[in-house]
């Protein structure tokens, strides 16, 4: 298995960027990129898709166990001819300063991927090497065995002639540069305030881009990427077979899924249904359960509320006992209300009795959580792990708290509604992580189907 950790010194140093083009000149050249994302991130896979033909995974040294990552990286990875792979923040940087648990240098150590480090070169030139040096040998110092800094992509340079001093530089501290990027308006994606703006949205042309990846240094790239160790190739898990459909909202409103907890469902025996709450009139027939999962549904506030007839058949679903399952932005349209940034207030499904409004600032961070009571994906007492980011929040306590955890001054906090069979959270979960909160929901659906059935009949 042929990989490589595309790494910085810090967050906006240009990674997915780099990730992507390195992604697109590969598949161009005939081969079969799989591409992944560290951390808890939507956006960034979207871009990494769209450049590799081929769905970027999400993996994560907090929400799952360090052997299942290895495992659903070993999985994605095997039948492809080359895996990239884009850190997050900065090389070291984890849960905290004292040490690099859970940072990209933690993955690429679990992983014995040699790391590739992406440096933002504007206004520098000499100092590229003393920055590329530091961190190989900071890394060097760290647990067993080091990070292995294989070499450098220089990001955001002015010219080759810019590169070529770079390049002179990082020669005295033995790093080869493996390619270079220049400032291409046309190439470096935006941002927008939950990270970058997703693929769909974001203008990106082929062209331009297989222009500025031509400085990329694949044949190099490709020998560091196969000094990597093998891997163990898990066996492909047993699929139950189909049991139940499970409705997914999909569309610009809602899109914030893993795709290995949704194939963890799949495995589980749920049929997966897209529908769009933008478009669609009503729910889909048939459905044993409905998730909601994170987006934007602030951004489409007028739209979601204009359909009255989707949010009433919610309503009407919600009431026949059938699981409904609703994640930040899911909690947010299944709640009464959404206030935006400028004050507008939104009517919602109203299938859980909260009311939301939108901040300038934004709550995140890893949870360790406990579940206050049963719902369609745990019972009460269960343990789970999961994470938060978002800029809306309740305008009122909870009143049926979902799960308890403790915030990082000690402080107690309850969040989210669980109440019989519909759960709303702003916490994502990441079901290939929990294959048993996978299993359960699965099962909820399914017999909750099989009611409806037997009364009908």
């Amino acid at each position: 298995m042929k990989r490589i950790v595309l790494a910085a010194a810090s967050s906006g140093s240009g990674k997915t960027t780099v990730a992507s083009l390195l992604c697109l000149a590969l598949r161009k050249r005939g081969l079969v990129v799989q591409p992944f994302k560290f951390g808890p991130d939507y956006l960034d896979p979207t871009h990494l898709t769209r450049a590799a033909g081929r769905e970027a995974r999400n993996l994560d040294t907090f929400l799952l166990a360090p052997q299942r990552m290895r495992e659903l990286f070993a999985r994605s990875a095997a039948p492809a001819d080359i895996s990239v792979i884009e850190g997050v923040m900065g090389l070291f940087d984890g849960r905290d300063p004292s040490s690099d648990e859970h940072s990209t240098a933690d993955l690429a150590r679990l992983l014995g991927a040699p790391v590739v480090l992406v440096i933002d070169a504007g206004g520098m030139a000499r100092t590229v090497a003393a920055v590329a040096a530091g961190m190989r040998d900071f890394g060097g110092a760290q647990g067993a065995g080091g990070v292995q800094v294989a070499g450098v992509i220089l990001n955001k340079v002015g010219s080759a002639r810019h590169a070529e001093l770079c390049e002179v530089a990082l020669r005295q501290v033995n790093l080869p540069v493996l390619g270079f990027v220049t400032k291409d308006q046309h190439i470096h994606l935006p941002s927008r305030h939950l990270g970058l703006l997703s693929a769909e949205q974001a203008s990106w042309e082929d062209t331009a881009a297989l222009n500025a990846a031509q400085h990329l240094r694949l044949d190099d790239l490709l020998a560091v990427a196969a000094t990597a160790p093998a891997l163990p190739v898990p066996p492909l898990p047993q699929a139950t077979p189909p049991c139940t459909r499970i409705g997914v909202a999909s569309d610009e409103a809602f899109h914030f899924y893993y795709p290995d907890a949704l194939d963890e469902l799949r495995l589980s025996g749920a049929e997966l249904v897209a529908f769009s709450p933008l478009r669609d009139a009503q729910l889909p027939g048939g459905l044993g359960g409905v998730m909601f999962g994170g987006g934007y549904p602030e951004a489409h506030a007028a739209e979601l509320a204009a359909n009255v007839s989707m949010r009433a058949s919610i309503r009407t679903f919600a009431a026949s006992g059938r699981p409904v399952i609703g994640e930040c932005g899911g909690l947010m349209y299944l709640g009464q209300t959404l206030t935006d940034l400028a004050g507008g207030v939104h009517e919602m499904c109203g299938v859980i009795p909260y009311h939301t409004r939108m901040n300038p600032r934004v709550t995140l961070g890893y949870r360790e959580a406990t579940a206050l009571q049963p719902s369609p994906l745990c019972p009460a007492g269960t343990a789970l792990r999961g994470h938060e980011f978002h800029f809306s929040s309740l305008t009122h306590a909870p009143t049926h708290p979902a799960y308890r955890w403790t915030a990082q001054g000690g402080q107690e906090v309850t969040e989210g509604y669980a109440r019989g069979n519909v759960l709303a959270s702003y916490l994502h979960l990441h079901y290939g992580g929990f294959p048993a909160v996978a299993r359960r929901l699965v099962e909820q659906c399914a017999g909750k189907s099989a009611e409806i059935q037997k009364a009908i009949q």
